[in-house]
Order: structure tokens, then sequence, then C-alpha cells
């Protein structure tokens, strides 16, 4: 396994001005960011750039993927008026483009999936020309549940494969790779106009023909954006790093992908599901 970490994965955080005032903003209207829970290798350079990834549905989550830091403990309750303040955040953060994700809540009847429509009709709301994109659970596979936030129209849904599905036992026991790729059909079968997303990790043990796999899969359920990125683990309780890929090797899925006709690809080794997903939408459009 891989214990040092080679140089491109090596940062050198630079805390600009705009972090503090992020933060304060978050901490105003008692918010979450994924930037902060999942301990992300990129939040300064988002916080400087004026962006943040709203975390909804609490901090905890009831699954028990191996690769993720965010907290598995009892689900807390929802809180009424978090769409209003993230609306409100995003307002005063003065945003062109938000990301909303969430941990997953199997304990809910819905997933959590009116939660996410309430947050995105209150941005459209307020924020009318902020355009939204949300990464959310599989909610449970339920058809119902996912037509909820389709209905409320986000420019982009994402959701994320993670990883190959021969790994799917060892690295998100309680995930079905297969709900996973149907839900992203089903967005584009009910609405053909929102843009669908998925990411995936490498260096948890896959091989270069096991992504080309996972990318047609992907490509079969006319999936739009493609996001690959280096797995770090987050403790030494998480599954193990691997391989460090090389950079080279991200290019050349890149442009594996891009072939294979995907409307836009990110993919490199500090490349996560919301970085710099405003510049992937501004492609599209």
């Amino acid at each position: 396994m891989c214990t040092k970490k080679p140089e491109w994965l090596k940062i050198r955080i630079k805390a600009g001005s705009n972090t503090g005032n992020i933060s304060n903003i978050l901490k105003k209207y008692g918010l979450n960011t994924v930037c902060a829970e999942a301990d992300c290798p990129n939040t300064c350079e988002c916080f400087n750039r004026g962006t943040a990834t709203f975390m909804i549905l609490g901090k905890n989550c009831t699954r028990n993927c191996k690769f993720c830091k965010v907290t598995k403990s009892k689900p807390e309750e929802l809180d009424p008026m978090e769409p209003k303040n993230i609306a409100k955040a995003i307002q005063e953060m003065n945003l062109k483009h938000t990301v909303i994700t969430s941990v997953t809540r199997d304990d809910l009847p819905d997933g959590g999936a009116g939660h996410f429509a309430n947050t995105i009709l209150e941005i459209k709301k307020l924020c009318p020309k902020v355009t939204v994109e949300v990464l959310i659970p599989d909610l449970k596979g339920d058809y119902e549940s996912l037509k909820k936030v389709v209905y409320a129209k986000p420019n982009v849904l994402n959701h994320n494969v993670e990883t190959i599905p021969n790994l799917y036992s060892a690295v998100r026991p309680m995930a079905v790779y297969k709900r996973s790729l149907e839900l992203l059909k089903r967005v584009k079968e009910i609405d053909s106009s929102i843009f669908t997303k998925s990411g995936f990790m490498v260096g948890l043990g896959e091989n270069e023909d096991q992504v080309i796999e996972l990318l047609k899969d992907l490509k079969k359920v006319n999936c739009d954006i493609i996001t690959i990125g280096q797995y770090l683990q987050p403790s030494k309780e998480h599954y193990e790093v691997v391989e460090y890929v090389h950079p080279d090797k991200f290019k050349k899925y890149e442009k594996i992908a891009k072939g294979m006709g995907f409307k836009f690809v990110a993919s490199g080794p500090l490349v996560r599901s919301s970085y710099h997903a405003e510049d992937e939408l501004s492609s599209l459009n």
C-alpha cells in the first residue's frame, strides 16, 4: 500500500482575504460545507474564489462508506430554515453558481429529496440568476423521490458512482452500482434539459480496463459531465490508498472520456466533484 504522497499531491495552502469572509457567512447562517466535513484539499482555493459547496441534511450520514470522512452517527433533525439560509448566504457571497450536496439520509422517507427541492426553489426565488448544481445520494432508488429533485429544475444533477463495480463491497458496501446508473438514466428520462454528472476516484485498486468499462457504463446512461480524481485516505481507519496515479494517467483518462463523447471531463489528482464546477457549466452553455 502507498504511504508517501508524491510531489504532485502536495498542496501549498494560501489563505486569501475571501477565506475569512466565506467562513463568517457560513457561521452566521449555521451552514455546513462538504469542503470542511470531507476535508477537501481544495478548500482554501475555492474559498478564495468565493465558492463553497453547501452540505444539507445535517452532518451525520447513515451509510458506512470506507472512503469518506463524513461522520457516521445518529442523523440530526432537519432544519426547516436551512433552504432559506443557504439562499441568503449565496446572495451575500455574490455567487454565480452554487453546488448543494448532502449526507445520505436513508432514515427519511424520501431520502431528503424534498429538502433538496426546497433548497433549489429558495435559491431560484432569491437569486434567480444563480445556476444550481446538486450532488445527490441514490435516494434508495426511489423514483418518486428523484422526481421531487428533478422537478425543482437544477441546472446540473450530479450523482457519483465513486469507484468501479468490483470494489463496491469493499469501498461502499451499502450502495448499489446499477442503482446509481439507473438514477442518472432516469434523470434524463424525466427532464432531458438537465445536465447529468458523475464522478469517481482512482487509486483504490482498479485497472485501466475497468476504468474504461466504467466510463462506457456512464456514457450508456447519457451522462454529460465526468470528474476523475485521486483517492486520498482520510484516516488510518479508512480504506487504504493502493496507488497514487500519475498525472499523465489522468490526462489519458480525460482523452479517452472525451473521445467517447462526454460533454465535459475534469480529470486530475486534485479534481473533486464540485471543483471549478462553475467553469464546467459555463463551457456547456
